[in-house]
């Protein structure tokens, strides 16, 4: 390809270009080098939205490593001597069930970031739609999986250990809060993680779950937040006549998940 100033010199030196008016041969120049420019931009713009893609995908690898990590440990001697080694920290009568409320401590913070001055990606309606649509990707796939591993407890209580549910709700409320505030402020949207660690680690505590258990579920969680903040499902969606409002409560007593009120 040519470069753009030596357009104009190239055209002079055309034969049939000599007998053309000046006016009509500054036009076409003119033309030409808005012709080059913008075939520029437009590689320029693939070229960026190329480089976002692969910067997405790449996201993807940690959550892939993690289920990997869950997947190869499950089932084996150090999985289980993991379990002990831990509990002798901490104690083996311990038991604490803060880890039932902390799972869900990301989305106070989804919802309460712009009352501490951070601007957030999406508003309030659709902030509830991704709590909403990812917490629910979540429980199914975490669900399904139980079911087909059907893996005992540690405490031996059912044969619904791996992956550790908890622990994947904690990492999947964490990755929107930080796709959500992580251009505002990039210590406020990280520290939904120290929470989603801590909910992980309780749960080895309390002798609920294996190592195992914890990396595939943190694996699966950040991976589903990661997916709806791209995908944003409804981005487009808006109550116009009535004034609407939708809110996001944990439930919390004989059984535990996400409730979504809608009132009008």
């Amino acid at each position: 390809m040519l470069p753009e100033g030596m357009a104009i010199i190239l055209l002079a030196q055309i034969s049939p270009f000599n007998y053309i008016p000046m006016k009509s041969k500054i036009i076409i120049a003119l033309a030409l080098l808005l012709s080059l420019k913008g075939n520029a931009q437009q590689k320029d713009s693939i070229s960026l939205l190329i480089k976002e893609d692969k910067e997405t995908y790449k996201q993807f690898g940690i959550p892939a490593v993690l289920i990997s990590g869950g997947l190869i440990l499950k089932n084996t001697p150090m999985n289980t001597n993991l379990q002990s080694d831990f509990r002798k920290v901490l104690g083996k009568d311990f038991h604490n069930k803060i880890d039932n409320y902390l799972q869900y401590e990301a989305v106070l913070q989804i919802y309460g970031g712009r009352y501490l001055g951070f601007k957030p990606k999406h508003d309030f309606l659709h902030q509830t739609i991704n709590i909403a649509i990812s917490n629910a990707i979540s429980g199914v796939i975490v669900q399904t999986m139980k079911h087909t591993f059907k893996e005992e407890r540690p405490d031996a209580s059912d044969k619904f250990s791996f992956p550790s549910g908890h622990t994947a709700t904690a990492f999947t409320n964490a990755s929107l809060l930080f796709y959500e505030y992580k251009d505002a402020n990039i210590w406020y949207a990280s520290s939904g993680f120290f929470f989603a660690v801590t909910t992980s680690f309780l749960r080895i505590a309390n002798n609920k779950h294996y190592t195992s258990d914890i990396l595939a579920g943190a694996g699966i969680g950040t991976a589903v937040g990661l997916v709806v903040s791209y995908w944003r499902p409804f981005k487009s969606f808006a109550f116009k006549k009535n004034k609407t409002h939708a809110f996001i409560y944990p439930q919390i007593g004989t059984n535990y998940g996400i409730g979504l009120l809608i009132k009008n």
